[in-house]
C-alpha cells in the first residue's frame, strides 16, 4: 500500500483541509497525530507570529520557506503521475493567476478545496490520489500519488487523473510528463531484468542502484505513445517512506530540469545560424577598415548596424542561456544526491547523461561563448574605428591650423599695407589743413605756398607715421598685458 504523502499545503495557510500522517517508522501505523497536525499547520500558515523585537522581520518567513515543499512519504507499491507545464514565451513573467485557475479547475472536478490567491504550492486529496502542485519561476508542476500499481505496467489509464481535455486547456504547454511505478525489489534483483527489457528500449535503458543500494531506478528517457516518460523504481523492504519519497522527488526533478535545460539547445542552434551570417559580415568589416578609399561614415554605419544586431541577439538569448546553466547545475546536483552505482553491468545515469545530455549542454555553452566573443570583436572594431577617426581628425585639425597660420600671415601683411596707405591718406589731409592754416603766415613772410607745402609734407608724414607706431605698440601692449586686456 502507498500511503498519502505528507502534503505541503497551500501558501495561503488553509491547513484545515490538509491531511498529515504520523509515520512511526518504515512500517508506521499511519495514524494521525494531533501534535503533528498542529506543527504542520503552523509550518504551512503564512500568517507569521508577531516577531520578537530582536528578530529580523523576515526571519519566520525565511524559515517557513525551508519547509514549504517537504518530500512525500510513500510506501511501495504505488504509482506516481507527473506533469509540468510551461508558457512557450516569457514564462517568467506569465500571469500566475491563470495557473491557479487551471489548478482550481482540476480540484473542482474532485470537490477538493480551491487554491488560495497568490498560492505558490498546494496539496490536497483528489479521489484516491494525493495531489501536489508547485509554482516555479518558469513552470508549474502537478504530481498525483496513488497506492498500488495498475494491472498492466505503465497503463495510460493511470494518467487519467489529469484528463486530456484539462491538460489541453492549460495556460502553458506540457514540458515534462512521467509515469513512475514504485514496487518492492525481489530478494533476487536479477528477477527484474525481464521486466526492464519488456518495458524499456534497449538502446536507451539505464538501470542503477541509488543511495547505497537502497533502490534500483530504471528508465529509457523516451516518450511513450501516451506522451509520458516511464520510470520504474524498485525499493528494498527496509527503505523507509521518507527515503522512497525523496527518491521519487529526485527522479521527477531530474526529468523536469533536464527538459528545462535542453530548451536552450534549439535556441543555440538557431543562434549559431544567425552568428554564421553575422560572423562573415564582421570579418569583412574588420578587413575593410584598412581600406582608406572607403569613407569612415560608411564603415561606422555598417558597424553600428552589426553591433545593434549582436546586442539585440544577446538580450534575446541572455535569459535562456542563464536559465539553461542553472538547470544544468540542478540536474548534476540531483545525480550526485542519488549516489548511483552500477546495477548488473547496465548503463548508469551518469554515463547516459555524458553521452546524450552533455553534448547538448556543450552546444549551448559554445553558442553562448561565440556570441560573447563576437560582441568583444565588435567592440574592438569600434575601438579601431574610433582610433582611425581620431587620426583623421588630428590630420584635419593640423591642416586647419596651417591654413589659419597662412591666413594670419596674410592678414598681417594686409594690415601693414593698410597702415601704410593710412599714413599717406592722413598725411595728405593733414598737409592740406596745415597749408591752409600756415598760408597767411607764409604770405606775410614772403614764402611761396608751394614751398610751404613742400616743407610741411615730410614733417607731417613722419609725425603721422610715428603716431601710428605708438598707437599700434600701445594696442600690442594692452593685448599682452598682465590683466589680459
Amino acid at each position: 500500500m502507498c500511503p498519502k504523502p505528507v502534503p505541503a499545503g497551500n501558501r495561503a495557510g488553509h491547513h484545515e483541509n490538509i491531511h498529515h500522517e504520523n509515520m512511526t517508522g518504515p512500517g508506521g501505523s499511519g495514524l494521525r497525530n494531533g501534535a503533528n497536525r498542529a506543527f504542520a499547520a503552523g509550518m504551512n500558515d503564512t500568517a507569521d507570529p508577531v516577531p520578537d523585537p530582536i528578530d529580523h522581520p523576515l526571519r519566520y518567513r525565511m524559515v517557513n520557506e525551508l519547509h514549504a515543499r517537504p518530500s512525500a512519504r510513500l510506501r511501495a507499491p504505488c504509482t506516481v503521475v507527473y506533469a509540468a507545464f510551461k508558457e512557450p514565451r516569457d514564462a517568467a513573467n506569465r500571469d500566475r493567476s491563470a495557473d491557479l485557475a487551471h489548478l482550481a479547475a482540476l480540484t473542482a472536478r474532485h470537490g477538493a478545496p480551491a487554491p488560495q490567491p497568490g498560492a505558490g504550492h498546494y496539496a490536497a486529496p483528489i479521489g484516491r490520489h494525493e495531489l501536489r502542485w508547485e509554482s516555479h519561476t518558469e513552470f508549474v508542476s502537478y504530481a498525483a500519488f496513488a497506492p498500488g500499481l495498475p494491472q498492466r505496467a505503465f497503463d495510460p489509464a493511470a494518467a487519467e487523473v489529469f484528463p486530456a481535455a484539462w491538460q489541453a486547456a492549460a495556460p502553458g504547454r506540457r514540458i515534462a510528463a512521467a509515469l513512475v511505478q514504485v514496487d518492492l525489489l525481489p530478494d533476487d534483483p536479477t528477477e527484474i531484468t525481464p521486466m526492464l527489457e519488456s518495458w524499456f528500449a534497449a538502446d536507451g535503458l539505464t538501470a542503477f542502484w541509488v543511495l547505497d543500494e537502497a533502490a534500483v531506478i530504471a528508465g529509457d528517457f523516451r516518450i511513450d505513445p501516451a506522451g509520458f516518460m516511464r520510470f520504474a523504481i524498485f525499493v528494498g523492504p527496509d527503505t523507509g517512506p521518507g527515503r522512497i519519497g525523496r527518491i521519487v522527488q529526485r527522479v521527477l526533478e531530474l526529468e523536469t530540469y533536464r527538459a528545462m535545460a535542453m530548451l536552450g539547445l534549439p535556441r543555440s542552434q538557431d543562434l549559431t545560424r544567425q552568428l554564421n551570417a553575422l560572423d562573415t559580415r564582421l570579418s569583412a568589416l574588420m578587413e575593410g577598415m584598412s581600406d582608406d578609399s572607403r569613407s569612415t561614415e560608411a564603415v561606422l554605419h555598417d558597424l553600428l548596424d552589426l553591433s545593434s544586431q549582436l546586442e539585440g541577439t544577446a538580450m534575446q538569448h541572455g535569459f535562456r542561456f542563464g536559465a539553461t546553466e542553472a538547470y544544468e547545475a540542478i540536474v548534476h546536483d540531483r545525480i550526485r544526491t542519488l549516489r548511483e552505482s552500477r546495477f548488473m553491468s547496465r548503463q548508469t545515469l551518469s554515463e547516459f547523461m555524458t553521452r546524450r545530455f552533455e553534448p547538448a549542454m556543450r552546444t549551448v555553452r559554445s553558442a553562448r561563448q561565440r556570441l560573447a566573443a563576437m560582441l568583444d570583436r565588435a567592440e574592438r572594431a569600434g575601438e579601431l574605428l574610433r582610433t582611425r577617426v581620431d587620426v583623421q581628425r588630428r590630420a584635419q585639425n593640423q591642416a586647419l591650423l596651417e591654413r589659419m597660420d597662412r591666413r594670419a600671415d596674410l592678414q598681417l601683411r594686409l594690415q601693414h599695407t593698410v597702415e601704410g596707405l593710412s599714413v599717406v591718406a592722413i598725411s595728405y589731409y593733414a598737409v592740406g589743413l596745415l597749408g591752409y592754416a600756415a598760408y597767411p603766415l607764409a604770405q606775410m613772410a614772403g614764402i611761396d605756398k608751394a614751398l610751404l607745402v613742400a616743407g610741411l609734407t615730410p614733417a607731417v608724414v613722419l609725425a603721422v607715421w610715428g603716431a601710428m607706431r605708438r598707437i599700434r605698440a600701445g594696442l600690442h601692449r594692452a593685448a599682452g598685458g598682465p590683466d589680459g586686456h
